[in-house]
């Protein structure tokens, strides 16, 4: 019988998120697969440096060092390098005491489809159309942004921030927004103030998130301190009188967050270079690329913010028994593989 880790909480990424192979991705489009391949084996003894995604994947490998009896957390990279273009990686992963030990290449193909089969609750990449096209398809995944932040070690605490509405959970409330304005969505959330939204896609990685944060109860040095092993907060741009629907939901799905931001529209990037999150997911460019600067920003192109000619296929997201579940669009026909190195 295989190894199981199903019941961990298991993180998908690229090579091109975890470390930073902006040069050796400007030889592969410039000048091909072969030079690409070359440069690799020239340079295997070059260390490549943190990506953005870095600085999240280290801090939540971390938590295994915490919490060594459960070992909750499994890290995988999916990558359309060849294998032997991906032994300069590898080699890298020691050195940055990251304990990754599995690793699939698929010589140009998406590798994301393989988030089934490892029971992945995310995958990250740095390449927004590999992203959408696994969105589309019903994989929760997310498009690392550049982040020009230097990389900082100064502590272990893990701090992941989430927009709300397109992320942890559906498009519902922001198709209100799109179909009436402002008045048309506080008076929907008012009056649906009492029930639960439908889970977003990355549901699933709150709830396991949430699922570590009650180890923290557990340890008696680990609860209720400014430096707990995890923070979670929320970020969005609702306000009063939009504010209960919010913690209507969390408690449906037994969430549990440290901190919730009720921006009201205010830029979110001055909020987060104070949080310092290892982190950021939002379903919006416009919140992102200003706080891309100094906080590593993920885009989710979920919902009706990121709507397309075809439309995104939204993929079927459980929900508590007393959410009446919304049927979904069909799923659309993959898009032919990108053969790029990530």
């Amino acid at each position: 019988m295989g190894y199981s880790i199903k019941d961990k909480l298991v993180v998908a990424v690229s090579s091109t998120a975890l470390f930073d192979f902006s040069k050796e991705h400007e030889i592969f489009l410039a000048e091909g697969i072969d030079a690409f391949r070359q440069y690799q084996r020239d340079n295997r003894e070059l260390l490549p440096k943190p990506g953005a995604a870095f600085p999240f994947i280290k801090r939540l490998l971390h938590l295994n060092k915490i919490f060594r009896e459960q070992q909750p957390v499994e890290v995988i990279i999916l990558s359309r390098n060849d294998p032997e273009a991906g032994l300069r990686m590898m080699d890298a992963l020691p050195h940055y005491d990251l304990d990754i030990s599995r690793a699939f290449f698929r010589s140009g193909e998406a590798p994301y489809p393989y988030m089934k089969a490892v029971d992945a609750c995310l995958y990250l990449s740095t390449d927004k159309h590999e992203v959408a096209e696994a969105m589309e398809l019903g994989y929760p995944a997310g498009h690392v942004l550049p982040c020009a932040a230097a990389y900082d070690d100064g502590d272990n605490q893990l701090r992941i921030a989430f927009d709300f509405d397109g992320v942890i959970v559906d498009d519902e409330a922001e198709s209100q927004y799109a179909s009436g304005g402002l008045p048309l969505f506080h008076h929907h959330e008012v009056e649906h103030r009492k029930r639960p939204l439908g889970s977003g896609p990355l549901m699933p990685l709150l709830k396991q998130v949430s699922r570590l944060q009650k180890l923290q109860h557990d340890n008696p040095t680990a609860s209720n301190e400014p430096g707990k092993p995890i923070r979670v907060a929320i970020v969005t741009a609702r306000s009063m009188p939009a504010h209960e629907r919010v913690i209507t939901t969390l408690g449906a799905y037994e969430i549990e967050v440290d901190e919730l931001f009720l921006t009201g529209g205010l830029e979110k990037k001055s909020i987060l270079e104070v949080m310092r999150p290892q982190i950021f997911f939002d379903d919006q460019l416009n919140h992102l690329e200003p706080a891309a600067e100094g906080t590593p920003c993920v885009h989710i192109p979920f919902g009706v913010r990121n709507r397309r000619d075809p439309p995104i296929a939204l993929p079927e997201m459980s929900a508590p028994k007393r959410v009446r579940k919304r049927r979904t669009a069909e799923k659309a026909v993959p898009a032919p593989g990108l053969d790029l190195p990530a």
